[in-house]
């Protein structure tokens, strides 16, 4: 088989993933009538910290963030979907029905898949962020003569399928594995019909949902004959667990393994100087490509990003992975602006990527 653009890329070097989209759309300055529009003015339910919505509402200011990322040394752009499943976008549009002594449970959540509303604008808000970074992807790569990709970004949703809500039921589950799937499915093939690269499950706190993503990727890939890369990223606490279903680094990999990943990684969660062991442990055990990009510290709501490491601060973190041999893609998560990606590229460049067995 050809070797993708994108793993001849990582063979080569070390490729720079954008930032934080939410900290960058923040110093914009928009409000709630902003991201509503006319589009969602009569909606009830707040709807600023959600930025994907300005994927529809305000694109020039979402296609000027990719633009800036992308001038700043981003190799890899991702979309604006970071919660653009339908379950994950009922909650600004469906009354809770715990606000009148109900629950959510399968049968509440088996509406949301079958609600057409829902289901339109997972695929419309997928298809047009791809739409929107691949028109500026391909625009700075002419541009430049340097290849940019997409990754079309499938981030958690807010239900576990993991964990129950319940102390007094542990074995109730608030939604079902296959109600997950068959959202994760919409919402992915959106992004395919939009033009992306590669499909990042990304942020990975809860491994069972993860795995749901990624059974939909391989589903939406054999029936619709498709084949992309895949890229993982999870996010770890501070004992280097995913937050919400507590699998180590080294089980998340050996869960994973067999889908051949293109990427695995961390991002999010830890600061760099936290996250380090963890990524080292990670390319020490897995056999294909690691991705890094970590929020600029630990949060603060007194420093202008939200976050306290300045674009020195990661660039020197990111440096250092990159000197120790642990890095193929290198970039930021929360707290990280342009300003910030611009350092981290400046930081690696040179530097020879982490060698891979069998690569």
């Amino acid at each position: 088989m050809p070797v993708h653009p994108l793993e001849k890329l990582l063979r080569e070097r070390i490729a720079i993933i954008d930032g934080a989209m939410g900290t960058t759309i923040r110093t914009y300055g928009m409000t709630e009538a902003d991201v509503r529009g006319g589009r969602f003015k009569d909606a009830k339910k707040d709807m600023l910290n959600c930025g994907d919505f300005f994927s529809l509402t305000k694109p020039e200011m979402i296609c000027d963030i990719h633009r800036r990322f992308l001038e700043a040394g981003a190799d890899i752009i991702e979309t604006n979907t970071f919660g653009v499943t339908s379950i994950a976008l009922s909650d600004f549009f469906v009354e809770d029905p715990r606000e009148h002594g109900g629950r959510k449970d399968p049968e509440f959540f088996q509406r949301i898949i079958e609600d057409k509303f829902l289901d339109d604008l997972s695929w419309e808000m997928s298809e047009t962020s791809a739409r929107q970074c691949r028109e500026w992807a391909d625009r700075i790569a002419n541009a430049t003569g340097r290849p940019r990709f997409v990754a079309g970004a499938v981030g958690p949703m807010q239900v576990s399928l993991s964990n129950s809500p319940d102390a007094d039921d542990p074995g109730f589950r608030v939604c079902t594995f296959d109600q997950v799937k068959t959202s994760y499915a919409r919402h992915i093939r959106g992004l395919i019909a939009g033009g992306v690269d590669a499909i990042l499950v990304e942020t990975i706190f809860d491994s069972l949902n993860a795995k749901a993503a990624l059974v939909a990727t391989q589903e939406v890939f054999e029936k619709d004959n498709v084949k992309l890369p895949v890229m993982i990223s999870a996010a770890v606490g501070r004992g280097g667990e995913t937050l919400v279903s507590a699998q180590t680094v080294e089980a998340l990999w050996t869960a994973v393994a067999q889908l051949k990943p293109l990427t695995i990684g961390l991002n999010c969660s830890l600061g760099p100087d936290l996250m380090r062991p963890f990524l080292d442990e990670l390319a020490s055990k897995s056999d294909t490509f690691i991705s890094c990009y970590p929020n600029a510290g630990l949060p603060n709501p007194l420093s202008p990003t939200g976050f306290d490491l300045k674009p020195a601060d990661m660039a020197r973190y990111l440096g250092e992975f990159a000197e120790s041999g642990l890095l193929n893609i290198a970039g930021g998560c929360c707290g990280n602006t342009p300003e910030h990606i611009a350092a981290i590229a400046k930081a690696v460049e040179g530097r020879h990527p982490r060698e891979v067995p069998g690569k």
